[in-house]
């Protein structure tokens, strides 16, 4: 499985009391490598790391040059294959998520794109899917110009190879900027789409998320909505097929948790798992991100390692 979209440096923030404009609220921060297709792709590699005949990971995307070799040692620890353009120009996109622990880990994002938007046509080859089955694409990509340009090439070489394609929308507030034709246009011909339920209801105009889902089940022919603490719901052409429970969880930082359902649901939907079983695959995975801090999955050794890339003060 290739798959494209974005690295990040997470600045997590986990706050206990609420914040306090103007002075100091106390937090614990750490610095964490995220994206949320990074992050897909680890939690994808895990269950080939677990033995579980999961596919073999690969990932490409665009980080600055100064962070490229720690963004790479640290998906090569979960397993996945990086393929990192290096930018000169632009530092590695940074995000910073202030976790709030009085509301079950709900978190609010500041974003700063950096390189991840600076992917374009000129990093894509054919050769890229060379003995790939899948291809996901981040929709993190659709925002920019170029990147979209990018998605557009691949989506084609993929269909040229009869590799499938699938999308992870990827946010509500940048889906509403964008527009939401724009958005639907560019997820033209792709074999499924994977929103959570505030994209679901802006993609299609519809306020039920799993109203929502049977519009896109028969707009793009597979679409698995996730619905947070209450799971997710599996539509095809016909409708509604599946509506998949979530695993009790209790929440530290909701960061990644629809990253961690995507890269579970494709890693078993991959190896031969029905969308209904993938499903209940992501939920198990979404329902242990929640009891994680950061977006992506312990690594087989324990948890990630103190410290920040070059250039962030950790």
């Amino acid at each position: 499985m290739l798959v494209v979209g974005d690295v990040v440096t997470d600045v997590v923030a986990r706050h206990t009391t609420p914040l306090t404009p103007g002075t100091d609220t106390v937090a614990r921060i750490r610095i964490l490598p995220g994206g949320a297709g990074a992050n897909a792709a680890c939690w994808a590699a895990r269950s080939r790391g677990r033995g579980d005949g999961g596919p073999e990971v690969r990932l490409l995307g665009r980080v600055g040059r100064a962070e490229a070799d720690w963004h790479a040692g640290r998906l090569r620890a979960a397993g996945v294959r990086p393929l990192l353009i290096a930018d000169g120009s632009a530092p590695t996109a940074t995000v910073v998520a202030l976790v709030d622990a009085g509301t079950g880990g709900e978190r609010t994002f500041l974003t700063d794109s950096g390189a991840v938007l600076r992917i374009g046509p000129a990093d894509w080859s054919p050769e890229l899917l060379d003995g790939v089955g899948h291809l996901h694409l981040s929709g993190y990509l659709l925002f920019a110009d170029a990147a979209a340009r990018l998605v557009r090439l691949a989506r084609e070489s993929a269909r040229d190879r009869g590799v499938t394609v699938s999308v992870d929308p990827a946010s509500a507030g940048f889906i509403a900027r964008r527009g939401t034709e724009p958005v639907l246009a560019a997820l033209r011909g792709v074999d499924l789409v994977l929103p959570n339920a505030d994209e679901a209801r802006l993609l299609t105009g519809v306020a039920d998320p799993v109203s929502a889902a049977e519009v896109l089940g028969r707009r793009f022919g597979l679409a698995v909505v996730t619905l947070g603490a209450e799971g997710a719901v599996v539509a095809g052409p016909g409708g509604i097929t599946a509506r998949v429970p979530a695993p009790r969880a209790e929440a530290v930082d909701t960061t990644g948790a629809g990253d961690a359902f995507t890269g579970a649901f494709l890693a078993a939907w991959m190896t031969g798992a029905d969308p209904a079983e993938a499903a209940v695959e992501g939920c198990r995975a979404g329902a242990e991100a929640v009891t994680l801090t950061g977006g992506r999955p312990l690594l087989p050794d324990g948890p990630y390692e103190p410290g920040a890339p070059p250039g962030v003060v950790g």
